[in-house]
């Protein structure tokens, strides 16, 4: 299961991308040693108020200093967008160089807990009976941060902290340099489309602890590329696969030269023309400092993990068998019993429903016309529309075969031409703007490849999207809710500068076949489907039922194409509800794979993309709804049936594909059981509760701790600043 961090509270220092000059020299005239100067030092060993606890460990933290190199570059990376929006220097000076030296206070004070917790904590991973005098008896700043998060010398620890570390660093550098040589290689004027499509959320999204590794071992595959001696694009480990495209040695070289340039320039001076060797990156102290920077936010973000988890159980889990979160639950649900007692209440909170939003009660319902209680549910929906020419048609037969006072408000013979214009809808995979549009989403996949896609055989070619997030789940966060093996539904042919796209037809019972086979594929589950019983030809005896209040009523039933049930081999409704979002990699549920399927084939087919936002559909209510009155059936229907339950209606849009995500029953959802394995599987009920309770009790636990500590060590007797040395930066303004 991820780490869910609940707040880091520390500084972001980054790489500059790019740098606009201010017009203003934030340096004198001997811009070498103005640059190397310390502008103020920190030692909290040095307060009366000192932790009693941390006395042995003292002696690891002495001075720290901030020289102005570090402020300029701090300035250069967060400070100029708001000088920008109108803020004086001297006031965005001013607030930089209190929050470097709250960092450096967090950084002394973290790495004094830290050695205490590897030296005393003997369930811990680093631990270290010696910890303090190997500390400090390695000889540069950089060892003694390395050591402190990996529990290593010699960069082969159990930890990889630094590792990721030096990599975000690396991978910020190249980024940097990418820009440029995008630049120089023009491609911002190069001819995108302009077409669009809604697309997954999290896309590219890199996992938290990953870094590239060499075969074999846990040493880092990654390199800095800049065209010099040292730094070719063979040596560059993974980069060379994350590359620039159309990258030349020559234009990387000349990219890399303007990166130089721009932190050499005179109103910066971050590296010193004279004395250093540019074309070496990884010699420059700036360089050096920015790793520095990167270890000091990991040493602070582990002492606020490891104060988390104390925390944590202290609170949560006190007594062993989470107590806390079983009480916090039932308090909640005797509040729900209360609130949820009318339907209008329960109707408004299903639309907040989310990972962090629960609902545990739902209120009784009426009884329908047929004396059956109605249920709550949410539903995805494939919309196959219309073409122009078809809604034109309907629109005259609507004008031609008005009638108020029927039910519905049209003759039957409105509902048989109509059902002759549904026949002759063809639908076609919607995913065009993921090829052609502004960003190429595609890649190609050929019979061999590890990926179970769709209709895979050993000569079958198909183009997916999304490369980085299917097929790299070692590095990349996998896409929620998203399955990711459904091929483009149609022929692709490469064009210099596009694709020629050659889509396939499907009627109704075309894309029902999809939609089965699909699902089937994914979750491997077996569907029970229903027959087709759909006739489409409409008089008076057959469309309308029961007659209420002197009226007869349409009878919707006679709009349903076909329906059909997911089978997840569950005893109850209760189970599938509580499986529904187990999302964990190699522990999904069925439930959760065929709920991913269908959302898939959404993104692939629907043009209802109002859907596509929601958090498992739409909200479905027990009686009278918004939707259209066949929607609203087939919905009602469906839900009876219970979550995995799909259902296809005609109505006067087009046809509607409804698949259902999840119901309530009458009264409780849930009869949790509150075990380690459930608390720390992905996407349990228990989970997602335990994860919201933690939030509500330690939701500002690091931000709180952090005022603590610069409450007591940051004062006048631990810092010194040296206005003098930095006044020239605070008088830009003037």
């Amino acid at each position: 299961m991820r780490k869910k961090r609940i707040i880091s509270g520390v500084v972001a220092t980054a790489i500059a991308v790019s740098v606009t000059a201010s017009g203003c020299s934030l340096v004198s005239t001997n811009p070498a040693a103005d640059m190397n100067q310390s502008i103020a030092v920190i030692d909290i060993s040095k307060t009366a108020k000192f932790d009693s606890s941390l006395d042995a460990y003292k002696k690891a933290v002495g001075e720290t200093s901030i020289i102005k190199r570090e402020l300029v570059a701090y300035f250069i990376n967060v400070g100029y967008s708001y000088v920008q929006s109108g803020s004086s220097y001297e006031d965005v000076f001013t607030m930089l160089l209190d929050s470097l030296v709250d960092n450096a206070v967090m950084v002394q004070y973290s790495t004094m807990y830290l050695l205490k917790d590897k030296a005393e904590n003997s369930a811990n991973e680093h631990y270290d009976a010696s910890a303090l005098e190997t500390y400090m008896s390695l000889d540069s700043e950089v060892k003694k941060y390395e050591y402190l998060l990996d529990g290593t010398t010699d960069g082969k620890g159990t930890g990889n902290e630094a590792k990721i570390a030096k990599y975000s660093l690396y991978k910020s550098i190249n980024s940097a340099i990418d820009n440029y040589e995008s630049n120089i290689l023009d491609e911002d004027e190069s001819t995108n489309g302009t077409d669009s499509r809604a697309v997954p959320d999290g896309i590219d999204t890199e996992k938290e602890d990953y870094y590239p590794k060499k075969a074999g071992s846990e040493d880092l595959d990654y390199g800095i590329y800049t065209g010099y001696d040292g730094y070719h694009l063979e040596n560059s480990g993974t980069y060379e696969k994350d590359k620039l495209e159309g990258t030349r040695v020559e234009t990387r070289i000349k990219a890399y030269n303007r990166f130089i340039s721009s932190l050499a320039s005179s109103s910066y001076d971050l590296v010193d023309k004279k004395t250093e060797n540019l074309r070496d990156v990884l010699s420059l102290r700036y360089i050096e400092d920015e790793y520095i920077s990167q270890l000091e936010q990991r040493i602070i973000t582990k002492y606020y993990d490891v104060y988390e988890e104390e925390q944590e159980k202290l609170l949560l889990n006190a007594d062993g068998n989470y107590g806390f979160v079983a009480g916090e639950y039932e308090s909640f649900l005797d509040s729900q019993r209360e609130d949820y007692a009318s339907d209008s209440s329960f109707t408004s909170a299903m639309g907040s429903m989310s990972d962090s939003s629960f609902i545990l009660y739902a209120p009784d319902t009426e009884e329908d016309e047929n004396g059956e209680k109605g249920r709550y549910g949410f539903v995805y929906n494939i919309l196959l529309p219309f073409n122009n020419a078809q809604s034109d048609a309907l629109k005259e037969l609507q004008t031609e075969n008005q009638d108020s006072k029927l039910d519905g408000g049209y003759k039957p013979e409105y509902y048989t031409e109509r059902a002759k214009l549904l026949k002759d809808i063809k639908t076609t995979d919607q995913r065009s703007a993921w090829f052609n549009g502004e960003t190429d989403y595609s890649f190609k996949v050929t019979g061999d490849s590890a990926l179970d896609y769709y209709g895979k055989t050993a000569e079958t070619d198909a183009w997916l999207f999304f490369e980085n997030n299917v097929a790299n789940s070692d590095r990349y966060e996998k896409l929620d809710k998203y399955a990711g093996l459904y091929p483009y539904n149609g022929k692709v042919i490469e064009r210099a500068d596009d694709y020629l796209l050659i889509p396939n037809s499907l009627d109704i019972e075309g894309m029902l076949t999809e939609f089965e086979n699909y699902i089937e594929h994914v979750s491997g589950c077996s569907l029970e489907k229903g027959t087709v019983n759909y006739t489409g030809n409409y008089t008076d005896e057959t469309l309308y039922g029961k007659e209420v209040d002197g009226k007869k009523k349409i009878d919707y039933s006679n709009f349903v194409y076909a329906k059909g049930k997911v089978n997840f081999g569950n005893a109850s409704e209760a189970v599938t509800r509580a499986n529904l979002l187990i999302s964990e990699e190699g522990k999904e549920s069925k439930e959760y794979k065929a709920l991913s399927a269908v959302n898939e084939l959404q993104y692939a087919y629907t043009t209802d993309v109002g859907v596509l936002s929601n958090y498992l559909g739409y909200t479905v209510e027990a009686g009278d709804t918004s939707y259209i009155k066949e929607f609203e059936y087939a919905s009602h229907e469906a839900i009876k049936s219970g979550a995995g339950s799909y259902a296809v209606c005609a109505g006067d849009y087009g046809w509607h594909l409804i698949y259902v995500t999840y119901t309530f029953d009458i009264g409780e959802q849930y009869s949790p059981v509150w075990s380690d394995e459930n608390v720390k599987t992905e996407g349990t009920f228990e989970n997602l509760f335990y994860e919201w309770v933690k939030s509500r009790n330690l939701s500002d636990i690091s931000s709180t701790r952090r005022k603590q500590v610069l409450n007591t060590y940051k004062s006048d007797d631990t810092v010194t600043k040296y206005q003098n040395r930095y006044q020239n930066l605070l008088d830009l303004d003037k």
